[in-house]
């Protein structure tokens, strides 16, 4: 008795079973067009915005400036600035050194043309802000760095 009763139920729950899994397994189409061009003014904007926030704390440099780094991007000049004067409301002078060193590796193969421009355009804030670069600081170049054996002259 219970095994038909069983059956019934089975036979009644099927097609709302095969239902349920055809909608479950629906496969979605993601459109790659959609998302915001991270190359316009609105971009470098809300993160000047955000660096510029009075009360910002510690934290939240550090999460911005990482957001920064993680991104296939060489920040503007005015998002660094913005960046340098948080670091100075954080008296965070540490934190400003490692931003631009992490700004000098984002500039990649091309560093010898894009962080000597940087520097230029930022050097009134490093100058106002009394911030030296890693260069001023000796930092440019690993102290006990092996040079490599393809440079050999």
């Amino acid at each position: 008795m219970l095994r038909t009763a069983a059956g019934q139920i089975c036979k009644l729950m099927r097609p709302q079973l095969i239902q349920a899994r055809a909608i479950a397994t629906t496969p979605k189409r993601f459109s790659h067009g959609g998302e915001p061009d991270i190359h316009s003014d609105s971009f470098d904007d809300s993160y000047v915005q955000f660096f510029s926030k009075p009360d910002i704390d510690g934290w939240l440099v550090r999460k911005g400036m990482n957001d920064l780094m993680g991104m296939d991007l060489v920040p503007d000049p005015k998002i660094i600035v913005a960046a340098l004067h948080a670091c100075r409301r954080i008296n965070d002078y540490a934190l400003a050194i490692r931003w631009l060193e992490g700004c000098r590796n984002k500039c990649g193969d091309k560093k010898d043309e894009i962080y000597p421009w940087l520097l230029q355009e930022i050097q009134p804030t490093l100058k106002e802000l009394g911030v030296l670069t890693p260069e001023e600081m000796g930092y440019g170049a690993p102290e006990l760095a092996l040079k490599s054996v393809f440079d050999r002259t």
